[in-house]
Order: structure tokens, then sequence, then C-alpha cells
């Protein structure tokens, strides 16, 4: 019996009593399905499972690679209410902005206001053309502002945060982040949308004045949001930065009018 497994079958009568119990007639053995317990022997695994441990999978080590999606969907993490909730506190701001976005910068929203401006300037832009020109030669439409209007604010959006951010890093600011540079570059650009509805008129002086107050507000809400990061430099370097921010949007300002409303 050694070599082998056994079932035992006992016989009990009707009234529940085991009775007389003979070894040799009462109890039956039959073989058993237990073999496959024997020492060494293993049960083959199921390779129809799907299962992948949690250490096989890329996620497991919390790293994204640049030629990932992930990478990239971390910059995106925000629903539309968060992004509501910033244009609202980039147009009538209470808090300084870096504490709205709670330290989860996105650039969702920035690159739809920056998408959103390209679109408009190239309408209002080729209706301040349509007017100027009406009447006095044949009008064509000009897709050449649709490419400066996305030359302009896609690379001034994109590029001037980096250089900023390189600057205040190489002058020694630890507190410098690029993502958050691209968030209050990206926002600062709502204000444009409705100075470019409202500037297409014919009236130079007009167009003039909607661009300097789309500049004020926009160049106040950079200075408010950029002074304490600037301001980790020493006293000179933090004027030298703050002056070229202001210098390099009233750059985009004029670039704006003379492109597009002159």
């Amino acid at each position: 019996m050694s070599g082998a497994g056994y079932d035992v079958v006992v016989d009990v009568d009707e009234e529940g009593d085991l009775g007389h119990t003979d070894l040799h007639e009462d109890l039956e053995f039959h073989s058993s399905n237990f073999d496959d317990g024997r020492p060494g022997h293993k049960i083959a695994p199921d390779e129809s499972s799907s299962y992948v441990p949690p250490s096989a999978t890329p996620s497991a080590s919390g790293k994204r690679y640049l030629w990932t999606l992930s990478f990239y969907a971390q910059f995106f993490d925000v629903d539309t209410a968060a992004v509501l909730q910033r244009c609202r506190a980039t147009l009538y701001p209470r808090a300084p902005f870096l504490d709205v976005l709670e330290g989860n910068p996105d650039l969702y929203g920035p690159f739809w206001i920056a998408t959103t401006v390209v679109m408009i300037l190239f309408l209002t832009g080729t209706i301040s053309r349509w007017l100027a020109l009406h009447g006095k030669e044949h009008f064509e439409y000009d897709f050449r502002l649709l490419s400066g209007a996305a030359g302009l604010i896609y690379g001034y959006t994109g590029v001037i945060p980096i250089a900023l951010w390189a600057a205040l890093r190489w002058f020694g600011s630890e507190s410098a982040n690029l993502l958050e540079c691209w968030a209050l570059y990206g926002y600062a650009n709502l204000i444009w949308i409705p100075v470019a509805l409202i500037s297409w008129s014919n009236i130079s002086i007009l167009n003039w004045v909607f661009i300097a107050i789309g500049f004020g507000f926009s160049v106040l809400f950079l200075f408010r949001n950029l002074y304490p990061v600037l301001s980790a430099t020493d006293a000179r370097t933090s004027r030298v930065l703050l002056i070229a921010v202001v210098v390099l949007h009233a750059g985009l300002a004029v670039a704006i009018n003379f492109l597009f409303f002159a």
C-alpha cells in the first residue's frame, strides 16, 4: 500500500449505525487519483493564462521614455474643469498662478489656447486685409497669414520659456521649472483671443490701443508670476531677465499688429 493511494468506502445500515464492521467484508478499496501529489511531481502551469507578473510590466518601474506616449500624456493629464479654472485665474487673477497650478502644470490648455489664437489671427487678419483692399483691387486669400500666425505664436510660446528656464538654471535658480514656464506663457496668450477679435478694423490707432491693452494685461500677468522665480537669482540678473521678458513680449505685440492689422 505504500506505493499507491486508496479510497475507503464503508457500508452504513439504514438506521445510521455502523453495526458490525468486518474489515474484509465491509471495507472496499478503490484506486485513488491522489498520485499527482507524490513527492517530486509538479503540476504543469496553465499556459493559457494571460497573467503577467507586475515586475514584468513596463509601468512597474515608473519610468517614462521619450519615445513612448505615456511620456507625453503626463503633460496633458488635466480635465476640462481644471483648464477652465486656470483660464479664469488668468483673466481674473486673485492668487499667484503657480498656486492655481497646484504643482500640476499642463500643456493641454496652452496648446489649445495657442491654436485658437492662431486661427483667430488668420481670420481677423484676413478680414482686415479685405477691408483695406475692398473697392481698390481684387482680393485673394493669403494663407501666408496662417503660417505666419502659427510660426509666431507657437514659436514664441515654445522657445521663449525654454530660453528663460535655461537662463534661470544657468544663474543658479533651483526653483525654475520648464513645464511651469510653458504653462505661464501658454495661458498668458489667452488675452490675445479677445484682442484679436476686435482688432480687425481699418482704424490703425484703434488697433494699436487694443494691442497695447493686450500687451499690458499679459505682461503684467507674466511679471507678477515670474518675479518670485526671477528674484531667486541675484538682483542684477533678475532685473536683466525681467527687462528681457518685457522687451520680448513687446516685440510679440508689435509683430501681431504689423503682420495682421497694419
